[in-house]
């Protein structure tokens, strides 16, 4: 799984056809369904807009995706999250971050070898209590975050929920690209044995993202000198 996870960061317009391929190039002989399934046990999918095949969670309200077209002017307009699969020496993590859009800083992040909508919801309580509340918080339609535990949260503060169309990883684009950097820049570089080592290297990772790292998207500048306090 880690190969296919590093693959995707190389070519993320590749289906589970052309994983298979690149498996076997590597060596591993795996049929074309193992790798589809593979692929949505780590939770990776193509970046190409795709047929609207899947269905939500029985009874959780999917909400409109508000951000086409949308101008992001200023911090704590937008915030947006999303989950990762992170492949370690032992076993694996799913890894959330919360982020804001405009400033790309990254709000509150965590670790967890299950993706529940109660791990969720408590990093958006973390969020909410330390920052002031968006006008919009876009997700993808995850069970998790289409649960009422999570939407009920956002409510209660009178926000916006926005989530990406069904099968369109590019509705969610800031935070893949946020993706790419852990992934290019310190996991697969780290190659963590570990949960707890795997911890202690992302919180040293997220501070040089926020406080020391240089973003070409804004201009080169560093996300912590734009203020997260209208």
């Amino acid at each position: 799984m880690r190969l296919l996870d590093e693959q995707y960061l190389l070519t993320p317009f590749y289906g589970y056809r052309k994983m298979q391929l690149v498996l076997a190039q590597s060596g591993y002989q795996v049929n074309h369904k193992r790798v589809r399934r593979l692929m949505q046990v780590i939770g990776i999918e193509t970046i190409y807009p795709k047929p609207n095949t899947s269905k939500p969670a029985p009874g959780h309200r999917i909400y409109p995706y508000l951000l086409r077209g949308l101008n992001i002017f200023q911090v704590h307009q937008v915030w947006a999250t999303d989950i990762t699969y992170i492949s370690m020496k032992a076993g694996y993590m799913y890894l959330i971050a919360i982020i804001d859009l405009y400033s790309r800083y990254v709000l509150t992040w965590a670790v967890c070898n299950t993706m529940t909508a109660d791990w969720c919801s408590q990093v958006l309580k973390q969020a909410l209590a330390m920052y002031p509340a968006p006008t919009i918080f876009n997700t993808d339609q995850g069970s998790q975050f289409t649960a009422d535990v999570f939407t009920d949260l956002l409510l209660k503060a009178n926000v916006q929920i926005s989530m990406d169309g069904k099968g369109r990883a590019i509705d969610n684009i800031f935070v893949e690209r946020l993706w790419r950097k852990v992934k290019y820049e310190d996991i697969h570089l780290k190659a963590y044995a570990d949960g707890w080592e795997l911890e202690v290297g992302l919180a040293t990772y997220f501070e040089f993202y926020n406080c020391r790292r240089f973003h070409q998207s804004g201009a080169f500048q560093i996300v912590a000198t734009r203020p997260l306090r209208n």
